[in-house]
């Protein structure tokens, strides 16, 4: 029989097929416009209370952008093993970075005067370091999320418990790390399919209605009810809610984000645009952003105008960060910050035998091209 050919609606939600050794453009497209999602919520955080629609759009963001942002994070570490290659990129990767970005934004706070005598602790993570943090406790317990059974329900029922104690206190910001992990081990059991689900043409007509109602629901909830749910950073205690309202809200949250994160994927294009590249660069955006997002609010006073608060102050607070974060994600802003954030610490690490032979076996192979 001839293969019947594909319709323009099924061309359209398969990936591209990228050469070998080459990123996944949709990878790159998402990981970058999450980005931007969240520079635009730091953006508008000084801007809420002047504005109940600023409120509900930021309710509706801070719903799905870091759970699509670690939903694809975790995707990514399936193939984590807790080899010693990977080990040594964990540590150069996360906790390297984490050290040195903790000690900056601590005496970033300080020169700020928001909080003058705060020490230099590497136990409590400090802004946006939470993520570094979180990543490198999840990505250690990848091993044990992919032998166990059901792996989904079993965080879901950690992140539940993890509402119900207030005394998981701030260390390596715990109750964070916990309340997301449902949305990193999601991340672990997706396959490429479940992508290409999101991605139809259905799926992104059906997402603006989807959209629109939670725009809606959120503008309604704003004077009704905390959007600190969605921060998955306090217990129920500590939201002076009744303990059963953790576990309810953690199912009730999740579900949400995970709408609206499927949503939000379907609407990234597939193909390699402008953006693609910036992509490759989302850490160096996240974590520089937000000396800019603190020194604008606390330092600089770029929120003290009285216009920066009405809809065209909105509008363009919205553009300057979406620029800015855009600006700190490109290779002439990565390059000289390279050593901070992915650093070559070959030194520090003892070389292993197996991957030194998969070296030499990989020699005079394409670029980007290796075996194992």
């Amino acid at each position: 029989m001839r293969p019947v050919p594909a319709t323009a609606a099924e061309r359209t939600a398969q990936p591209a097929r990228e050469p070998a050794g080459q990123r996944d453009a949709f990878f790159d497209n998402a990981k970058y416009l999450a980005i931007v999602l969240v520079a635009v919520g730091h953006a508008w955080e000084p801007l809420r209370d002047g504005s109940r629609t600023v409120s509900a759009l930021y309710m509706v963001v801070y719903a799905f952008h870091m759970p699509a942002f670690i939903i694809v994070s975790g995707y990514f570490s399936r193939s984590f093993d807790a080899g010693p290659g990977r080990i040594r990129r964990l540590v150069t990767g996360l906790a390297v970075p984490y050290v040195v970005f903790e000690t900056a934004y601590t005496l970033f706070t300080r020169w700020t005067d928001q909080e003058p005598d705060r020490p230099v602790s590497l136990l409590d993570p400090l802004y946006l370091t939470w993520f570094l943090a979180a990543l490198f406790i999840w990505r250690l317990t990848t091993p044990v999320w992919r032998q166990v059974r059901w792996p989904l329900p079993l965080a879901l029922v950690v992140a539940m418990l993890a509402t119900l104690s207030p005394s998981i206190g701030n260390d390596l910001d715990l109750q964070r790390t916990l309340q997301f992990l449902p949305y990193f081990v999601l991340g672990l059991v997706l396959k490429p399919e479940h992508f290409q689900l999101v991605r139809r043409r259905a799926v992104r007509i059906l997402a603006v209605p989807v959209f629109a109602c939670a725009v809606a629901v959120a503008y309604w909830a704003v004077p009704r009810m905390t959007g600190a749910w969605f921060y998955h950073r306090d217990s129920a205690a500590e939201l002076a809610a009744p303990s059963w309202y953790g576990p309810v809200m953690t199912l009730v949250t999740f579900g949400c984000s995970l709408v609206l994160a499927a949503c939000f994927l379907a609407w990234v294009p597939g193909r390699r645009t402008w953006f693609t590249v910036l992509g490759a660069g989302t850490l160096y955006g996240y974590l520089l952003h937000g000396f800019v997002a603190q020194g604008s609010k606390y330092t600089w006073g770029w929120y003290d105008p009285a216009w920066v608060h009405r809809p065209v102050g909105e509008i363009v607070v919205t553009a300057v960060a979406a620029v800015v974060v855009t600006a700190l994600c490109t290779p002439p802003v990565r390059r000289p910050l390279r050593w901070v954030v992915e650093p070559d610490l070959a030194w520090a690490f003892r070389r292993d035998a197996r991957e030194g032979a998969r070296e030499r076996n990989t020699a005079g192979r394409p670029h980007g091209v290796t075996g194992g």
